[in-house]
């Protein structure tokens, strides 16, 4: 049987390929391995069946079958996931070994350096909006967000991808960047725009988006 994922319902991002699990559709549709999804209300992700795969509630999880004398295998966060699928299947780590350490590189500093300040950023503006302090504090959020591009864009200067060919690192980058697409920080930074712009015209994104695109206008349609 395919490995399974989860992923929301009705998702808060109306589709946009925001939520999490598209970064695990993305490296399934790179790595050509067929996969089910079982979607999930908010409800549905505070239950106790759910809590055992994902201890915080979250989405999304992988699981898959266990082979012969191997158990079946479950995991929680996108990147552990991405990793996993990185390494268990071709397209999205390179051969060489310091090239493919190089790229497990990048998806971490994709979570850990740059996912977190733009996070904090897209928080505060649901949060914390109605507040008077909240001009000051987006100002401060700026600013963090824009020390870390400058410093992404100067690495990545003109290269097409963050270390020769595109990778695990670069999936999980432009899924990072693309929370702040549109976006004035982002525009700064040409190079950074047409980085995410060559990630999103990727074959096996375009399917991912499609595929996350269709549950939440399924679900539109119907009124679920």
């Amino acid at each position: 049987m395919p490995p399974v994922i989860t992923g929301f319902a009705n998702s808060p991002d109306r589709g946009r390929g925001h939520a999490r699990d598209m970064r695990l559709r993305w490296a399934f549709e790179e790595a050509g391995v067929p996969y089910d999804v079982r979607l999930l209300s908010f409800a549905e992700m505070k239950e106790e069946a759910h809590l055992k795969l994902h201890p915080f509630g979250q989405i999304p999880t992988y699981e898959e079958d266990g082979s012969g004398e191997e158990e079946g295998l479950a995991l929680f966060e996108s990147g552990a996931i991405v990793l996993h699928i990185a390494e268990r299947h071709g397209g999205l780590f390179p051969e060489e070994a310091g090239a493919r350490a190089r790229a497990i590189n990048w998806l971490f500093a994709a979570l850990n350096t740059m996912e977190p300040v733009i996070v904090e950023r897209e928080t505060a503006g649901y949060t914390e909006r109605d507040k008077d302090w909240y001009g000051d504090r987006l100002a401060m959020l700026d600013e963090r967000v824009d020390i870390r591009l400058g410093q992404l864009s100067r690495r990545l200067g003109e290269a097409e991808w963050l270390d020769g060919d595109f990778s695990a690192g670069d999936l999980m980058m432009v899924s990072v960047l693309r929370r702040i697409e549109g976006s004035a920080l982002l525009a700064r930074y040409p190079n950074l725009t047409a980085y995410v712009a060559r990630g999103e015209a990727r074959p096996a994104y375009k399917r991912a988006f499609a595929a996350q695109l269709a549950v939440f206008e399924g679900r539109t349609k119907t009124g679920a």
